[in-house]
């Protein structure tokens, strides 16, 4: 495969990412307004800051692929699901990261086989950051699952701001 098939092929691979981050960012904007309508406001807090690490990785596909000579795609993976209730919204985050994390390795597998090793540190830092969001999701998941209302309760009127300059939730908790 000569080296302007083995760019298409990462460009395609990347692009897809792409679009699944601008999926995760519509998806996790809806119901960062939804927890805070349902005044959940460290939850809609940490929601909107995970969206603000989404935004970066999307941007951050988006430059690696004109440094390519790609075009970024503008396309959402998956339909966005509005109406949640706060307890499906956790584990079906969860199942999103999972998934994300688990298509990410398999692109990385295409960018070292295509011998482009920029993209795949790319995608290695990106896949940590997608490994703390799950964890962030599962870890809510299971607290609402095992405490249900008391967790829920003591969560009820907690601020939603991010202050305004957020740097998402990955660069905010690593500082604290």
């Amino acid at each position: 495969m000569d080296k302007a098939a083995r760019r298409e092929k990462v460009i395609e691979a990347l692009n897809h990412a792409r679009s699944m981050e601008l999926y995760a960012i519509s998806q996790y904007m809806t119901q960062h307004y939804a927890l805070d309508d349902m005044d959940y406001g460290e939850l809609a807090k940490n929601m909107k800051l995970i969206a603000i690490d989404e935004m970066r990785h999307a941007e951050q596909f988006a430059e690696r692929i004109k440094e390519l000579g790609g075009e970024p795609t503008t396309d959402l993976a998956d339909q966005v699901r509005k109406g949640q209730d706060v307890r499906t919204i956790f584990p079906f985050d969860s199942d999103v990261e999972d998934d994300t994390i688990d298509k990410y390795n398999q692109f990385l597998a295409v960018c070292r086989e295509m011998g482009d090793n920029t993209s795949a540190k790319l995608l290695e830092n990106i896949i940590d950051e997608e490994q703390e969001h799950a964890n962030h999701f599962d870890n809510v998941a299971g607290h609402i699952a095992d405490l249900g209302d008391s967790y829920l309760s003591k969560i009820a009127g907690t601020p939603a701001s991010t202050g305004a300059a957020s740097k998402g939730f990955v660069s905010s908790s690593s500082e604290g």
